[in-house]
């Protein structure tokens, strides 16, 4: 079955950065593109970015855009989301998703 497993998050301060992991198994990773997704508190999901299936086309949601950046390694099925110059809106569990499938999700806490 579908396995996703993030890792990375982390508390951070203002303008610090972090890098997400999430590790993919039970379906074929190089043939699906993949996306991070986020749940702040008392808030829904909300899509973060789509990168697609060879890696060479990306989409970030315009909150994130310019400090975010996603990428994949398709021989590890690996997905990863860099982030940089978090801000505190950036507090969320954040989550590596296929479809409406995703993982149990990485805690990001910014705050000073």
């Amino acid at each position: 079955q579908v396995q996703l497993v993030e890792s990375g998050g982390d508390l951070v301060q203002p303008g610090g950065s972090l890098r997400l992991s999430c590790a993919a198994s039970g379906f074929n990773f190089r043939t699906s593109a993949m996306n991070w997704a986020r749940q702040a508190p008392g808030k829904g999901l909300e899509w973060v970015s789509t990168i697609s299936t060879d890696g060479t086309q990306s989409l970030y949601a315009n909150s994130v855009k310019g400090r975010f950046t996603i990428s994949r390694d398709n021989a590890q099925n690996m997905l990863y989301l860099q982030m940089n110059n978090l801000k505190e809106e950036d507090t969320a569990v954040y989550y590596c998703r296929i479809g409406s499938t995703r993982g149990q999700g990485t805690q990001v806490t910014v705050a000073s």
